[in-house]
């Protein structure tokens, strides 16, 4: 009650409270207290079992795993931190229970005044905030924080979490603090001690919960689903290659989602396992790398990373080759396509003379006129898981290029118009029908004019254009006159010269 002096209205209100105090206290029942009692004692009992498993696991530890790795000694030591954390909290609670004793019970160590309400509210102040309560609230979420601070984030979270907080939306006339809840008014001293070694065990829960989380094996999945696979790195071997495969039991966990993507994309899963669809799109050598981040029993997530993998896409092809028609040609690049099925890289070479240039399937092929007659082979080798394999060397059969046909201004002969023979400034060679664009030069020829009634007159000409005396008599033909050129002599790129058959025009 407050000091001063009351009124009659309040010394009436003082002595019905005092009134219904008393009969609380007679209408807790001996059984109910001595349920309470039975509570205590049981709460007890499991406090001493978990700390006895708690040391039999410290020294076992200790003993055994400590001893082989400077990591194992790290956890050890976090764990015998987690136990003086907690048992400080006990201490602490212990001393509470002491005064509850010098009050409350007999020489006997008996609890004498089960049913009274004063002893408890006395020492633990309810919500007053310089009281025992208060300070003990503060005490078991300082300890609740410490405990769970000392797990790493691969050891998950604490699976029970020791906290004092005081109710969020309280109901009306409910106490609205957690002092208020567990030591107010009407609580009987019975029921104290009980919530205070309740206390006591919550701690020591946490403590083995973080113990042994700090000193278990790492977790990961739990494995309930097993398949065989094959995996071979291609289903495609050429002749003489080993087929080679690898056979093992994979296992996986059932009710677990994994999140599988392939270079940072997501892809969708069926059972469990990642469906990876990759781009054909492009012709080309292609790498990827699978991630896949699995949720752990406790809540934690583990990532995990295949090797990179990579794939090749060909473009669809066809090879149809004449087995009588496999010709280079000497003097000019011949383009030669090269590739291998199965083997994204292929070497390619040429033996028996000439040279052979290009890479990523295109080449030419170059052979001097020297070998005309002859033949020449292109040897292709791949190499595929770190071996070479010789895919072949076809032959090739080296030809002179065809000779050309000499032409005037387009013209093969014939008949011509004065006009258009004297327009014409050369002679040149022709390749009709070629599949190569190659060029041929005049390097000379002879020109034979006959006109009517008069003697044919004959001049030579040097390399294919008309000049000197071959010009002047060009442009003094007329109509009837003949004009032939003969020992028409050219040379193609392979250096090799050939007469070309003459052109006779008669001029109109």
């Amino acid at each position: 009650m407050a000091g001063g002096k009351e009124t009659a209205r309040q010394k009436m209100i003082g002595i019905m409270y005092l009134v219904l105090l008393a009969m609380l206290a007679l209408n807790v029942s001996d059984l109910v207290l001595k349920a309470f009692k039975n509570i205590n004692d049981s709460l007890n009992t499991s406090k001493e079992n978990v700390g006895n498993n708690i040391t039999q696991l410290l020294r076992n530890y200790e003993s055994t795993k400590a001893k082989e790795s400077g990591d194992n000694l790290l956890k050890l030591n976090r764990a015998k931190e987690a136990q003086k954390v907690a048992e400080d909290l006990i201490k602490h609670i212990d001393g509470l229970q002491a005064k509850i004793a010098e009050e409350g019970l007999d020489e006997n160590g008996e609890l004498v005044q089960k049913n009274n309400l004063d002893i408890g509210q006395n020492i633990m102040g309810s919500d007053t905030e310089n009281k025992a309560g208060k300070k003990l609230q503060a005490k078991i979420n300082e300890t609740g924080k410490k405990l769970a601070a000392l797990l790493q984030a691969d050891e998950g979270k604490p699976t029970f979490m020791l906290q004092a907080l005081d109710p969020v939306k309280p109901k009306a006339g409910e106490p609205k603090t957690w002092t208020g809840n567990n030591f107010g008014e009407g609580v009987p001293l019975a029921a104290f001690r009980t919530i205070l070694t309740m206390l006591q065990n919550d701690a020591k829960n946490m403590e083995a919960d973080i113990i042994n989380k700090i000193l278990a094996d790492k977790p990961i999945v739990v494995l309930d689903q097993f398949e065989a696979v094959a995996v071979a790195p291609s289903s495609y071997v050429i002749q003489g290659q080993p087929y080679k495969a690898e056979i093992y039991l994979t296992a996986s966990d059932s009710k677990s989602s994994p999140d599988v993507s392939v270079n940072g994309n997501k892809v969708p899963t069926e059972n469990g396992k990642g469906v990876y669809t990759g781009g054909t799109g492009s012709v080309g050598t292609f790498t990827w790398k699978g991630t896949i981040r699995v949720k752990e029993r406790n809540g934690n997530i583990k990532t995990y990373e295949t090797k990179p993998q990579t794939y090749q896409v060909a473009a669809p092809s066809a090879t149809v080759s004449s087995d009588k028609l496999n010709v280079i040609y000497a003097g000019i690049p011949n383009p030669f396509t090269i590739s291998a099925a199965g083997f994204p890289n292929i070497n390619a070479s040429i033996t028996g003379g000439g040279s052979l240039t290009g890479g990523n399937g295109k080449y030419m092929v170059n052979v001097p006129g020297s070998l005309v007659g002859k033949e020449v082979s292109i040897s292709v080798s791949g190499t595929n898981a770190g071996k070479t394999v010789n895919l072949g060397a076809p032959k090739f059969r080296v030809k002179a290029i065809p000779a050309p046909v000499a032409k005037v201004g387009g013209y093969g002969g014939g008949d011509i118009a004065s006009v258009q023979l004297k327009s014409e400034s050369e002679i040149e060679a022709d390749l009709d029908d070629f599949p190569f664009d190659v060029k041929f030069k005049i390097l000379r020829f002879e020109v034979t004019v006959i006109k009517p009634r008069a003697d044919a007159i004959t001049i030579s000409g040097q390399g294919g254009n008309f000049t000197g005396a071959v010009r002047s008599a060009i442009n003094a033909v007329s109509p009837g006159t003949r004009v032939i050129f003969d020992q028409i002599v050219s040379q193609g790129p392979d250096g090799r010269q050939k007469v070309l058959p003459a052109l006779v025009f008669n001029v109109k």
